[in-house]
């Protein structure tokens, strides 16, 4: 359709062509009486001769119009009767006056012209009938309806993106009005000036709230660093997930799943589910420095914002996950250091609990914090709660002996 509106016209621009529009279809009842009453059929098929040379020599322009049109017809006729519902609405927002604003139209409401569309569309799609043939030779009928298409888009083209793009933020900011219908203990972020992101009782949106653990955290957007250590499944990668997902929604102004969030304008990176990529021959350790290379530009673009400017926030779990345990410790220290420097904020888990001795010379830009497994008669408990320090609890020795995994006591 884009492609469509920024085509040049080609039958409305030729004169001579729109007057055998209007012409041709009474030259062909002439043609068909004289057939009829006075002439043998190969005497009067001479009369349709200038009907299927003009649709010979047009034939592959309307075919690349039909293809940009054909498959919209259903969906221009669907997206009309959500405008038309939504014109009939009105409302005291001034931002949703102003895109009801957008489906005003002089000559009638954007419904009526974009239904009208629709069926011009669905007019042009009867050349998929074998019959056809009759209708474009006796009054070329493909001809007739790429001229109404032309003279549509003449008057609607600097209206129809507008349309879309209205009824787009409508269904948004329904989407966010139902988010908050259905959950009535979210709330509506507080968006400051402060380089701060203050999460009371911050949870996982898409977690049911009778199985969902909350946390609060408060953390700088100017230089800091939360290291969240922690063993396996409990609740690392979810936490950030939280974390990540909550700003998302509160910086598209959609209420949160938290008691309380404030915080200042900003732009979330992650580097979360980095793959490995065949067709571009990238291994997942490639992949993943790639990601933190984007970061790390990202960070370092914007480390003399203040609020209200864009500020960027990171998430990353486990880092350099893809090489041998030394690299990735050397790498991870140098790349937190690194970030700091650049007064990067954001939120890294990780497995490795050495990088925890990064807080005590960091003067206070980066504090670890863990979230812990108990193992009581062989069970694993999980309260996915998060506390300040360094992870002491291991599982994953337990983990695979319950995989069938055997392990033996190297001590013995």
């Amino acid at each position: 359709m884009k492609k469509w509106l920024e085509l040049p016209a080609y039958v409305s621009s030729e004169k001579w062509l729109v007057t055998l529009l209007y012409i041709l279809p009474f030259w062909s009842v002439i043609a068909i009486v004289l057939w009829a009453l006075y002439f043998p059929w190969y005497i009067a098929i001479l009369f349709f001769m200038p009907a299927i040379l003009i649709l010979r020599k047009y034939v592959e322009r309307v075919n690349k119009t039909h293809v940009q049109t054909t498959h919209a017809e259903n969906a221009l006729a669907h997206y009309a009767r959500l405008i038309g519902h939504i014109e009939q609405q009105s409302f005291s927002s001034p931002l949703l006056e102003q895109l009801h604003g957008q489906f005003r139209e002089k000559r009638g409401t954007a419904s009526k012209a974009m239904g009208r569309l629709s069926y011009i569309i669905g007019q042009l799609n009867v050349r998929y009938n074998a019959f056809a043939i009759i209708l474009n030779i006796t009054g070329l009928w493909d001809l007739q309806w790429v001229y109404r298409l032309e003279k549509w888009k003449e008057e609607m083209k600097p209206h129809l993106p507008d349309w879309f793009e209205a009824m787009a933020s409508f269904e948004a900011l329904s989407s966010f009005g139902n988010l908050y219908y259905n959950n009535p203990d979210w709330t509506l972020p507080q968006i400051h000036n402060q380089s701060i992101v203050e999460a009371v009782e911050v949870g996982h949106p898409l977690i049911h709230k009778d199985k969902r653990v909350c946390n609060s955290i408060s953390i700088p957007t100017a230089g800091h660093i939360k290291l969240v250590t922690g063993s396996n499944m409990a609740g690392k990668s979810t936490f950030l997930r939280t974390v990540g997902l909550n700003i998302v929604l509160a910086m598209s102004g959609a209420p949160v799943c938290a008691e309380r969030l404030s915080l200042p304008p900003l732009q979330v990176y992650t580097s979360m589910r980095t793959q490995d990529a065949l067709h571009e021959s990238t291994s997942s350790f490639f992949a993943e420095l790639k990601r933190l290379k984007v970061i790390i530009e990202a960070v370092e673009a914007t480390v003399d914002n203040q609020p209200p400017a864009l500020q960027t926030f990171f998430l990353l779990d486990e880092i350099l996950k893809g090489t041998n345990s030394n690299d990735r410790h050397t790498g991870s220290k140098a790349l937190i250091q690194q970030l700091i420097r650049s007064r990067g904020s954001g939120i890294i888990a990780t497995h490795d609990l050495e990088l925890g001795g990064l807080e005590a010379n960091a003067e206070g830009a980066i504090e670890n914090l863990r979230i812990e497994v108990e193992i009581e008669n062989g069970q694993l408990h999980f309260d996915y709660k998060l506390k300040t320090g360094v992870s002491q609890s291991f599982n994953a020795t337990l983990l695979m002996k319950q995989m069938g995994i055997k392990i033996e006591d190297e001590s013995v």
